[in-house]
């Protein structure tokens, strides 16, 4: 049979699996991993498929679909155990409806359990709490290559670390557990900041003891931030339109109005002066209505459409130690610019980024040796995104940053080993002990760890 074809979420990354399969239970999975002539390798594991990278491609091997096993099997006073496909979101409701919530309630709700468990997240990092998701997973399951079960738990403290960045090239994860706590009131509000009063400030703002995601403008010389604390005293009933006016202008209307603009306007002045007038109006509604002394962390968590449409968006990101990212930032948005000067081409959405604590509970933590903050080019990729990537990979890598396999697009291996070094190859001779034969490997981690 001609092998199939399988895209990531936003459609820009295609998969050739010979073989597309649907488990129903842990039994099937370890059928796939035993049987190499039906199921030929290599084996990839995929929840929504939201990837920006193609950690998830099966080329002429198999690709298995964890959708369908997607119960929630228990939760505790400070736990929840879910199987691999259930979407985080739904995971997130109903722990609500238990009066608990995610330590980290990252915005893309549909991540699925098992990809949590094994592969790199981002959100800002509250106070005195981690920014990973992966790093509140205290418990995996997985089918290991050979058809073998396993499991990592707290008991295991260093396996544990490794598998939470596995990337799926240890097993397939069926099962996992996440630390939960008890709802608690939650304040936000916006600030818009000049970049030069950004950077002058940074020491001020951390002091601040509050989550920071921001809003990044490189053609205006703005920032708006985004500051998110706990607030237990707060009185009254939650403001549950906050986040969902912010999810709506992020998630859909605003990719939706700049893939339209993108379309129908072929002069560029005209065409960016408009994204630029919507990102203005973005500001302002940032700043005087998505805020509050009282919401749902899990209000967050945006629901994105299985099937993608026109308000889609892709990202990329690359993340920096926080003490050198006020001479950072200065040289990105002049990078930006001149790029656009040189070569025509600007992301026709705007910029975002995170600031992530320091985080060892993952072997390949992208904040494994201090607080990091992020730059992440946001477009519908407008004709040129991928060659721009290209040349931001460069920016970013000569100046010391760090990626995430799964969400910055083009990593290789000259990156790889800059940025994790020794860990990097900790990492592939723990993968060779679970994967000796490469049943998992596919061509992107082969290139990578040099296989």
């Amino acid at each position: 049979m001609p092998p199939l074809t399988v895209t990531n979420w936003f459609g820009d990354l295609v998969s050739h699996p010979q073989v597309l399969v649907e488990p129903q239970s842990v039994d099937d999975i370890i059928a796939i991993m035993k049987d190499s002539g039906k199921y030929p390798s290599p084996v990839r594991a995929v929840g929504s498929n939201h990837s920006t990278s193609p950690c998830g491609v099966a080329d002429g091997g198999t690709l298995v679909k964890m959708t369908n096993m997607n119960r929630i099997l228990s939760i505790t006073g400070d736990s929840v155990t879910a199987q691999a496909g259930a979407l985080y979101i739904d995971v997130a409701h109903e722990l609500e409806n238990h009066q608990l919530q995610f330590y980290v309630n990252t915005e893309i709700g549909s991540l699925s359990v098992g990809s949590a468990a094994c592969a790199g997240t981002k959100d800002g990092s509250m106070p005195g709490e981690y920014g990973q998701v992966g790093s509140y997973v205290t418990n995996v399951k997985m089918v290991l290559p050979s058809g073998e079960l396993i499991e990592a738990g707290e008991d295991q403290p260093d396996l544990l670390r490794k598998v939470r960045s596995s990337y799926g090239t240890f097993g397939i994860v069926y099962e996992a557990t996440l630390r939960v706590k008890p709802i608690q009131p939650m304040a936000v509000y916006h600030e818009t900041f000049s970049l030069d009063d950004f950077v002058r400030r940074l020491p001020e703002l951390w002091a601040r003891n509050e989550s920071m995601m921001y809003y990044l403008f490189p053609f205006q010389d703005l920032i708006t931030v985004e500051f998110r604390r706990y607030n237990p005293g707060a009185a009254g009933t939650p403001a549950r339109h906050v986040w969902q006016l912010r999810n709506f202008m992020w998630a859909k209307a605003g990719p939706l109005f700049c893939y339209e603009v993108e379309t129908n306007i072929s002069n560029p002045t005209i065409r960016y002066t408009a994204v630029d007038d919507f990102c203005a109006l973005w500001r302002f509604k940032l700043e005087h209505l998505i805020k509050s002394d009282y919401t749902i962390a899990t209000d967050q968590i945006i629901r994105y459409p299985a099937i993608s449409n026109d308000s889609r968006y892709t990202f990329s990101l690359w993340a920096f130690p926080e003490e050198r990212y006020a001479a950072i930032l200065p040289q990105y948005f002049k990078f930006c610019k001149d790029y656009y000067q040189q070569k025509g081409y600007r992301t026709n959405m705007l910029n975002v980024g995170y600031r992530i604590a320091k985080d060892q509970e993952s072997l390949l933590s992208y904040s494994y040796d201090g607080t990091v903050m992020t730059i992440d080019p946001v477009s519908t990729a407008n004709p040129g995104w991928k060659t721009f990537l290209a040349d931001y990979n460069e920016f970013c890598n000569n100046l010391g940053g760090q990626m995430l396999f799964n969400q910055t697009w083009g990593v290789t291996r000259a990156y790889a080993q800059k940025t994790l070094g020794d860990r990097l190859k900790t990492f592939a001779a723990e993968r060779r002990k679970f994967d000796p034969n490469n049943r998992l490997l596919n061509d992107y981690f082969r290139e990578i760890l040099g296989e």
